[in-house]
């Protein structure tokens, strides 16, 4: 989120007023898809943009896609003003369908822009820019779905938790019962929400004539910072999911939100303030094991550090299995790309040869946050390829991140073998994956996950590996830990079962796996139909067209707020 405004001496209410005035100068949407392109790998299934122009008008555009597909010149223009949300996302609850893109907006009250935050920042010159992206999942959501029906009769128009975030935020504010709310007001209905709502969520909301407004779960699950640069006679001030956006952007002086801490950016202030009961802070580990970018700082954390760290840590582990097994191990070969900095600290930690024995095509997008588990398959082949020279008749120590379905692992365990490897043995710089992930994390089926109920060895024979050596967790935590010692509990809950906000059980679990599968056939029957869609698409484009802001409602479209992604295609 990026947020500028002019400096004025007038009133405060004009103040609010003159933060929204659309500057033609300063239109915050480039630089908005430029940090989402940063945080594409984070989500590849749609992504959306929001910005606020003259008198507070919202104008969106959010669609199915990639950023680089949905964000060009022309959609770009249509983006007005210097106030603007931004989001990508991959499906971790809810559909697949394009009302699901976020961000997700509400008029009543004061007008909301709302989503799970990957990057937003603010600038205190020219305009107000905000990335705002839904980051996480709520487990509580079937209760307080009821409260929205049958209390605060409110509707809530997709399967997404960050609507459902929204509606109850909303809900805490209207129930101020005032014309103009202040920071106090805010705060208070943050505070209230988190008190609502369990889970894991890094949120940024944009509030029309008043400002942004970011918060962090409390337990701290989902990553958020926030930093700032000179702009004139101001300062811009950004949040984001990962450092990596401020760096890119010309930002400096990174500061994590803190668990339970809301801050609120206006014209002329900046506020922070803690709401919510002191609770364990557990990030999430398997950020610094798969997700995050390797140049990113998480809770003072350098990823890249903490991966050199975990192969230097899994070399003694498999130093040691090695010896057990009575095996030599000829070549090291990473999985690209995730794993290559562990990879090459454990082969220099093991005194053996670094290659890189797999290409990637950097056109077919990461499998693991692919929706369907068929396409995945299908994409492992077209994304990576063996060079035979650097398998043939070798004994082969592959380096991965983690083993989650095993799908990706199989399928490149295999093409080692089709051309050469003597022996494939798989060393996972994370333990065995035997629970799944309910805060935000796309593999919540037990009988997805290839390590749960299966051994070391069962794990080895089902995607063809002649061995598998696994990280410990004790390692893995030691691993990140040591960056900053002050962070005594990560949450571990995809290898322990153990899950650090409470309310997780049986009942809920299976609850959400059978709402995957729900929407796995929902998906199905979409797809079939296509078809028609398309022969009534040449009679659609014939209907004229609702100019931007204007608003509708249909259902694949924010209620509410027309998407000018359907007026340009």
């Amino acid at each position: 989120m990026l947020y500028s405004s002019r400096a004025h001496s007038g009133p405060a209410a004009s103040t609010f007023a003159r933060l929204l005035l659309h500057d033609p100068s300063a239109d915050v949407a480039p630089e908005i898809c430029e940090g989402l392109s940063l945080l594409q790998h984070r989500g590849q299934d749609a992504c959306g943009v929001v910005t606020c122009g003259p008198k507070g008008r919202f104008y969106q555009c959010k669609a199915n896609g990639m950023v680089r597909d949905i964000f060009d010149a022309n959609s770009i223009s249509r983006l007005i003003g210097g106030m603007g949300v931004g989001h990508v996302r991959y499906p971790t609850a809810g559909s697949f369908n394009n009302a699901e893109a976020q961000p997700f907006y509400v008029n009543s009250p004061y007008g909301i822009v709302f989503a799970h935050v990957r990057y937003l920042s603010a600038r205190a010159t020219t305009c107000f820019l905000t990335i705002d992206l839904q980051n996480g999942n709520l487990i509580n959501t079937e209760e307080l779905m009821t409260y929205m029906d049958a209390t605060a009769h409110r509707h809530i128009n997709t399967a997404s938790d960050s609507e459902l975030l929204l509606n109850i935020f909303a809900n805490n504010l209207q129930q101020t019962g005032k014309f103009r709310i202040n920071e106090d007001d805010i705060f208070t209905a943050i505070g209230g929400m988190m008190q609502q709502c369990k889970g894991a969520y890094a949120c940024v909301a944009m509030l029309a004539g008043f400002g942004i407004i970011a918060f962090r779960d409390p337990n701290g699950i989902r990553p958020l910072g926030m930093a700032s640069r000179k702009n004139g006679t101001g300062n811009d001030y950004l949040f984001a999911s990962e450092s990596v956006v401020a760096d890119a952007s010309g930002f400096s002086e990174w500061e994590d939100v803190k668990p339970g801490e809301a801050i609120i950016i206006t014209r002329s202030s900046v506020s922070r303030r803690q709401v919510a009961k002191e609770a364990p802070f557990a990030p999430d580990i398997f950020e610094y094991v798969y997700f995050a970018r390797p140049d990113s700082v998480l809770d003072g954390i350098s990823v890249y550090r903490s991966r050199m760290a975990m192969g230097d840590a899994l070399a003694e582990k498999v130093r040691t299995v090695l010896k057990e097994n009575n095996i030599e191990v000829d070549v090291v070969i990473p999985v690209p790309d995730t794993s290559r900095v562990a990879a090459l600290n454990l082969a220099q930690k093991l005194e053996l040869p670094y290659r890189e024995g797999f290409i990637k095509n950097r056109y077919v997008g990461r499998t693991f946050i692919m929706p369907g588990q068929q396409m995945r398959k299908k994409n492992v082949r077209r994304k990576l390829n063996a060079m035979a020279l650097e398998f043939l008749d070798k004994v082969v120590l592959l380096v991965d991140d983690s083993i989650v379905r095993g799908t990706t692992s199989k399928e490149i365990v295999q093409m080692a073998k089709d051309v050469g490897a003597k022996k494939v043995i798989v060393a996972s710089c994370a333990p065995p994956i035997r629970y799944p992930n309910v805060y935000g994390i796309d593999m919540p089926s037990r009988s997805e996950l290839v390590a749960h109920g299966r051994s070391d060895d069962e794990i080895a024979t089902a995607i063809g590996a002649d061995l598998v050596i696994f990280q410990s967790l004790t390692d893995l935590e030691e691993s990140v830990r040591h960056l900053n010692p002050s962070i005594t509990r990560f949450d571990c809950s995809v290898f322990t079962g153990e899950y650090v906000t409470g309310g997780v059980s049986e009942e809920y679990l299976l609850h959400l796996e059978g709402l995957r599968a729900d929407n796995m056939r929902t998906k199905a029957t979409l797809k079939g139909a296509v078809g028609a869609l398309d022969a009534a698409s040449s009679e659609e484009k014939e209907k004229p067209v609702v100019p931007s802001g204007n608003p509708i409602n249909g259902s694949d479209d924010t209620v509410g707020l027309h998407n000018t992604w359907k007026a340009i295609h």
